[in-house]
């Protein structure tokens, strides 16, 4: 079964081009003052949607093919 998307409230950018992750999303996604996270646009097709993706899970996918080589 596909999961929805989860909806964590909404955001509003500073003057500085900041915004704050909210708790319930930091939370459930486990995301902790520090961690990195690389900024992409979203879907193809779709570069208005803005991904978070954390440096961690870039780092695992790349180790898993360097062991497969």
């Amino acid at each position: 079964m596909k999961e929805s998307p989860e909806v964590y409230g909404t955001v509003t950018m500073g003057a500085r081009g900041q915004v704050v992750i909210p708790k319930k999303a930091r939370k459930a996604l486990k995301i902790e003052s520090g961690d990195k996270l690389i900024v992409m646009s979203g879907l193809p097709g779709r570069k208005e949607i803005i991904s978070f993706i954390p440096v961690e899970l870039i780092s695992q996918f790349l180790q898993h093919f360097e062991e497969r080589a």
